[in-house]
C-alpha cells in the first residue's frame, strides 16, 4: 500500500498518523485502496502499489461519484465501469456535523462479516477524531490568522490616527508606552522612562492636579473610566493638548487595581479649532450683546409651531423680557405687542414666510410698569431643506425717534399759537374729504368759517399778549365741540375754518350756534376784567361736484363777509 493523494489536499492531510491509520484499514481487510474524504477539506487516498495510473484514477471518480452510493457499512455497490469496487462506506459525523466518510474498496466483490463490520466502525472512530483534530486545527489556524490581519489593521489606524498605548502596572508604579506614544511628543525609544512619576513631570502643572484626581477616582472605582484633556511637554519643551483615556483591566479580590491600559490622542488642533470657534461664539456673543438692541433668529416650522433659536441680551431693554424667556416661549413677545398692532405683526410674519420677502415693521409693546415702547422690526428669512423658514433679524427700540417725528409731524401740520391745523393741513384734510364724497357723492359736508369781532380793538385795547390769548381761548372752544371726524384749522390773523363730516346744512347751523353760546357764556379773565367775544360765521355744504376745495371755501368766505356786513355775531350761509 503506497498513500495516493489528490490535489486539494492540505498540508495537515499527509500527516503520519493519518497515513499510518490508512495502512492499518488496508492491510486489516486486505484491500486495495482505502479512501477517507473531508468536507470542504481535504481527500485521502491509500492504495495498493499494483494498481496502474488509469486504476488510481478510477479509485479518485469513485470517490467523486460515492455520494451517490448507499452509505451503510456491508453494502455491495459496483458502480458501471468503474474498478476497484467499493465495499463499504461509513459516514464520520460528530454533533449532527458532516465532516467526511470512510470508504473500502477492493477490487474484486465481497461482504464484511459482522466482525469486520464492528472493526470498521472503531477504525471510522479513529478516523473521525483524526478529522475532528484536523478541522479544529483548521479554524484555529483560520482564526489566528483573522485575528493577526484585526491586528495589523488596528495598528495601522492607530498609528494615522495620532494616537499612542500606554500600560500602567499600578501596585509597581511601571508604565510601559508604545513607539507611537513616544513619538506623539517627539521621543525616541530610549528617552522615556517607565516610571509613573516621570510620566507625571510631563503633565502642564496647571493641569497636574487635574489630571490626578481623575485617575485616582477611577482606580477608587467611582468612574467607570478614565478619560480627561490636558497638556504634555513634548521633547523640544512645547505642550501638545492630547485626550488621555483608560481603564482598569485588572483587580485583585480585594478590588486593589492591578493594571491599567489607555491610550493618548494627539488634540492639539481640535483644541485650537474649539478655542478658535468659542473665541468667534464669544465675539459675536459680545457684539450682539452691546449692540443697543435686540438681536434674534426665529424659526417658524413648516406645521407652523415656532421659537426663538437665539436672542441676544438687548431683549430685556427692548420689550422687558429676558433672552431665555423669549427663547423659552415666543408667543411671550406677541402677548406683549399693543392690541391695535398685534393682528398686523402676526400677519407681517406671515406674509414674509409666504413670499420669503424681508420682514419689516413698526409697531408697539405694552409692558407693565413701563410707558409704551415702539419698536422696528428688521429681519431677513430663509427657506430651510425641511420646508421651515429662519428670520435673521434685529429688533430696536425706536420711541424716541417715532416721538420726534411726532414733533415734526405736529410742527408741519399744526398752529403753533392755537394747537389746531395751520392753514396747509387743514386744506389737505380738507381735499381728503372732498375725494371721500366724489367716492360717496350721497354723503355730505359742510364748511364753517370764523372771524373773531372787533379782534384788532382787543389788540390795540389790552395788548398783543391778550390777542393770542382771545385767540387761544376761541381755539379751545372750537376743539371742545369737535367730533373725531371733524377738522379745525387756523387760515391766518382772527379767521379760523372747520370741515364738519356727515353734516348738512342745519348740522353745519347748530355747530355754529354752541361756538357763539360759548362765547357768550365764558369770558376772558384779565386784570380782574371779564373780555368776551363774539364770532362771525360764513357756511356752505361741500359737494361731490366742486372741482377743487378752494371753490366751496369760496363760498364760505362770501357767506362770512355777509355776516359781517350784516352787523357781526352773525351766522349766514351760502
Amino acid at each position: 500500500m503506497q498513500p495516493l493523494c489528490s490535489t486539494n489536499v492540505s498540508i495537515s492531510a499527509n500527516d503520519e498518523r493519518f497515513d499510518g491509520l490508512l495502512r492499518l484499514i488496508g492491510r486489516h481487510f486486505a484491500l486495495t485502496a482505502v479512501l477517507v474524504t473531508g468536507t470542504g477539506s481535504a481527500r485521502r487516498i491509500l492504495a495498493s502499489s499494483a494498481l496502474g495510473e488509469l486504476q488510481r484514477a478510477q479509485i479518485v471518480e469513485a470517490e467523486d461519484a460515492s455520494e451517490t452510493l448507499h452509505p451503510g457499512p456491508g453494502q455491495q455497490t459496483s458502480p458501471p465501469g468503474s474498478s476497484p469496487q467499493l465495499i463499504a462506506h461509513y459516514p464520520l459525523a460528530s454533533q449532527g456535523r458532516r465532516l467526511g466518510a470512510l470508504y473500502l474498496l477492493d477490487s474484486r466483490p465481497r461482504e464484511l462479516d459482522a466482525g469486520q463490520r464492528q472493526a470498521l466502525q472503531d477504525f471510522a472512530t479513529l478516523a473521525l477524531d483524526l478529522l475532528t483534530r484536523e478541522a479544529d486545527d483548521a479554524q484555529q489556524r483560520h482564526e489566528i490568522a483573522a485575528l493577526r490581519e484585526s491586528e495589523r489593521r488596528m495598528a495601522l489606524a492607530i498609528a494615522g490616527s495620532g494616537t499612542g498605548i500606554w500600560d500602567r502596572n499600578v501596585a509597581t508604579g511601571e508604565i510601559h508606552y508604545s513607539s507611537g506614544w513616544k513619538a506623539l511628543l517627539g521621543y525616541a525609544e530610549h528617552e522615556i522612562g517607565n516610571r509613573i512619576e516621570e510620566s507625571y513631570t510631563r503633565v502642564h502643572p496647571a493641569d497636574l492636579d487635574y489630571v490626578r484626581a481623575t485617575i485616582q477616582a477611577h482606580l477608587d472605582q467611582r468612574t467607570a473610566a478614565y478619560e480627561v484633556e490636558h497638556r504634555l511637554r513634548c521633547r523640544d519643551g512645547q505642550y501638545k493638548w492630547v485626550c488621555s483615556r483608560g481603564k482598569v483591566v485588572e483587580r485583585d479580590k480585594q478590588g486593589r487595581p492591578l493594571r491599567m491600559i489607555g491610550t493618548t490622542t494627539d488634540i492639539t488642533a481640535m483644541r485650537r479649532l474649539s478655542e478658535q470657534v468659542q473665541q468667534s461664539v464669544a465675539l459675536m456673543t459680545d457684539l450682539t450683546n452691546e449692540i443697543p438692541g435686540m438681536v434674534f433668529q426665529y424659526r417658524r416650522q413648516a406645521g407652523g409651531a415656532s421659537a426663538f433659536t437665539y436672542v441676544s441680551a438687548g431683549a430685556q431693554a427692548v420689550c422687558g423680557l429676558s433672552a431665555m424667556q423669549l427663547m423659552e416661549d415666543a408667543q411671550a413677545l406677541a402677548n406683549i405687542v399693543h392690541p391695535d398692532d398685534r393682528q398686523a405683526f402676526i400677519d407681517s410674519f406671515a406674509r414674509s414666510a409666504e413670499d420669503l420677502l424681508p420682514w419689516h415693521l413698526e409697531f408697539r409693546v405694552q409692558v407693565p410698569g413701563r410707558e409704551i415702547t415702539w419698536c422696528q422690526g428688521e429681519a431677513r428669512p430663509r427657506r430651510e431643506e425641511n420646508g421651515s423658514v429662519t428670520w435673521y433679524g434685529f429688533l430696536t427700540d425706536v420711541t424716541e425717534r417715532k416721538q420726534i417725528e411726532a414733533e415734526l409731524q405736529a410742527f408741519a401740520t399744526t398752529d403753533f399759537l392755537t394747537q389746531l391745523a395751520n392753514r396747509r393741513h387743514f386744506m389737505r384734510q380738507l381735499e381728503a374729504e372732498l375725494a371721500r364724497l366724489q367716492r360717496n357723492p350721497e354723503q355730505s359736508a359742510a364748511i364753517l368759517m370764523f372771524d373773531l369781532d372787533y379782534f384788532k380793538t382787543i389788540n390795540d385795547r389790552w395788548g398783543h399778549n391778550v390777542g393770542d390769548q382771545a385767540l387761544r381761548h376761541f381755539a379751545g372752544i372750537l376743539r371742545s365741540q369737535l367730533r373725531k371726524t371733524d377738522t379745525a384749522g387756523r387760515l391766518g390773523g382772527e379767521e379760523f375754518a372747520v370741515v364738519l363730516s356727515e353734516a348738512n346744512l342745519d348740522k353745519a347751523m347748530h355747530f355754529a350756534t354752541r361756538i357763539q353760546q360759548e362765547l357768550a357764556r365764558a369770558a376772558i379773565q384779565h386784570a380782574g376784567e371779564s373780555i368776551y367775544l363774539a364770532v362771525s360765521v360764513g357756511i356752505s355744504l361741500l359737494d361731490a361736484g366742486d372741482a377743487s376745495v378752494e371753490a366751496a371755501l369760496s363760498r364760505s368766505d362770501i357767506a362770512l363777509y355777509c355776516a359781517k356786513r350784516g352787523g357781526r355775531n352773525r351766522i349766514e350761509h351760502h
